[in-house]
């Protein structure tokens, strides 16, 4: 389903009031109103993933799961599936955080959101100077970190670690490590 979205201060500021379905992802890109509903592999790899982050973050930032994000576009409003917003990470006027305050954003690609999370999402993170990037594949069974976002759309530099080894995630002042030995690849579940 997809709606265009008039311009407004946050694209989010379209769904205020709209009572949303459970069970769906609902993100904003070119201005319209995206509803997906998650995938297995995308909630495995997140529910294995979320609570190694959270703890090794102690009271050092925090991590969101599909919760929004104000952009500075009223034409993107995305939800990560995993965003670590740094510490003194501070909510807008609207009780949201805005781009500036995430250090990582870590997305799980799925077959339809592949041209998301692989051009769009890559291009708008890097412009708003998201310093981390990673878009965890599980049909190639790979994760990608993209570090050193520039002005232009686009990271410096890219890491692909394969399912099985560490994924660090580099943070200001600190390292954050996830064993992916445990996500789901494509063609696993069954």
């Amino acid at each position: 389903m997809s709606v265009m979205v008039m311009d407004a201060p946050s694209a989010w500021d379209v769904l205020d009031g709209v009572n949303l379905p459970r069970g769906y992802r609902v993100e904003i890109t070119e201005g319209k109103i995206i509803m997906t509903p998650q995938g297995e592999y995308q909630w495995k790899v997140i529910l294995k993933a979320a609570p190694q982050i959270e703890q090794q973050l102690a009271a050092h930032g925090e991590i969101l799961s599909d919760v929004m994000i104000d952009f500075p576009s009223s034409q993107y409003g995305y939800a990560p599936d995993l965003a670590i917003v740094a510490p003194g990470g501070e909510r807008n006027s609207r009780g949201r955080f805005e781009w500036h305050s995430l250090e990582a954003v870590i997305e799980v690609v799925s077959r339809s959101s592949r041209d998301n999370d692989f051009a769009k999402k890559f291009h708008l993170y890097a412009e708003c100077g998201i310093p981390v990037y990673v878009v965890i594949d599980p049909e190639d069974g790979v994760c990608i970190v993209h570090r050193g976002p520039t002005r232009t759309g686009s990271y410096e530099d890219a890491t692909k670690i394969p399912f099985g080894q560490d994924l660090t995630l580099p943070l200001e002042g600190r390292e954050i490590t996830v064993a992916t030995d445990g996500f789901p690849k494509a063609g696993d579940l069954g």
